[in-house]
Order: C-alpha cells, then sequence, then structure tokens
C-alpha cells in the first residue's frame, strides 16, 4: 500500500465516523477529527486550495472554513487563557460548549447547521477524492 493510499484510506475512516454519529457533541469531535486530519496532511490542504478555481466555484474553501471553526473551537475548550480570542471564537466556544452539556436548542446556531455541516464535510471528501484521483 503506498503512502498516499494509506492517508486516503485513513481519512476515509475520519469521514465514515463523521457520516455513522448521530447528532450531539461526539458528532462535532468527529468533524473535529477529519479536519484535524486534513491539517496534519499537506497532501490534502493543497487540493482545497482557493487558487484552484473550481474549487472557488464550489465555495470549498469558505465551506472548510466553517468546518475548521469547529475544529478550532474543540482546541479552544481545552485552553484556559485570559488572551482575547475575538468574537468568533468565543461565539463559536460558547455554542460548542452547550453542545457539550446536552444543552439543544435552535438558538445555538452549531446545533441547527449540524446537519449542514455533515453536507459540508461530505463536499470537502468528495472534492479530496476527485482532486486525488485527478493527481
Amino acid at each position: 500500500m503506498t503512502k498516499n493510499a494509506k492517508k486516503r484510506g485513513n481519512l476515509d475512516k475520519k469521514f465514515q465516523k463523521v457520516l455513522k454519529t448521530p447528532a450531539g457533541f461526539d458528532f462535532f469531535v468527529a468533524i473535529h477529527d477529519f479536519i484535524e486530519y486534513i491539517e496534519a496532511n499537506s497532501f490534502f490542504i493543497e487540493n482545497l486550495s482557493s487558487r484552484i478555481k473550481s474549487n472557488r466555484d464550489l465555495k470549498i474553501p469558505t465551506k472548510y472554513n466553517f468546518l475548521k471553526q469547529i475544529y478550532q473551537g474543540l482546541e479552544d475548550i481545552h485552553i484556559q487563557t485570559n488572551a482575547d480570542l475575538g468574537h468568533e471564537r468565543y461565539m463559536t466556544l460558547g455554542d460548542l460548549k452547550k453542545i457539550r452539556n446536552n444543552n439543544f436548542s435552535e438558538s445555538n446556531s452549531f446545533w441547527r447547521k449540524r446537519e449542514l455541516f455533515r453536507k459540508m464535510t461530505s463536499e470537502i471528501y468528495e472534492r479530496l477524492n476527485l482532486k486525488s484521483v485527478e493527481v
């Protein structure tokens, strides 16, 4: 098995976990793990670039950035800091903490968009599959 084939297999496992995990805090953890794996492998990151016209047309960089907010929010949950994280990160952190505490409310933007996040994850995964075939 080639190195890239192994990476693809591991990415597929992360993606399948996102698909199979029911809505709840674990679902957001699965998205975090999926994004973390992509971020750790430049092989994948290069294929999501906004410099690629088809990515811009499909709004792939924007969708990926939404998923990265989940990744960053879960990273932020585990740190204690007095630094100013910025409004967007604080809002993300607050919404994810509510979900972690089983406070599911349609007023929580992350909870309300959970199926949209699942769809975005699928689109990112499909895009990575297409780009790896082209390479």
